[in-house]
């Protein structure tokens, strides 16, 4: 019997799209069977699983760097963006892809 396919009547990608669930919320490397530059692989935080796709956060923003003290107003910026959200020059929210289940070659996570 195969990792996968346990015995308990679901296919291959059903008991691989319940071994992923596991892993939401942390960070994943994904190979897919595509070409190109999405052959190398996503990496991000593993946002959802459904039964056709899995999404992932890649490219994660960095943290603001001072997010409650007035210490960063030097740039002229005051380090209120136009949404009043603490916008800083620079900031970026990383892109979220979603990744058909069957074009996963490789799901790769940490072993704890």
């Amino acid at each position: 019997m195969s990792y996968y396919n346990n015995g308990s009547g679901y296919g291959g990608n059903q008991s691989l799209r319940e071994h992923m669930r596991r892993f939401i919320g942390q960070t994943v490397l994904v190979f897919t069977t595509s070409g190109g530059q999405s052959g190398m692989g996503f990496s991000g935080v593993l946002l959802a699983v459904n039964c056709d796709f899995i999404r992932i956060l890649d490219a994660q923003g960095t943290a603001p760097t001072c997010p409650i003290s007035d210490v960063c107003r030097h740039d002229g910026y005051n380090g209120v963006g136009a949404m009043g959200m603490g916008m800083r020059p620079g900031f970026r929210t990383g892109s979220v892809c979603d990744i058909p289940i069957d074009r996963i070659a490789s799901f790769c996570h940490n072993a704890i």
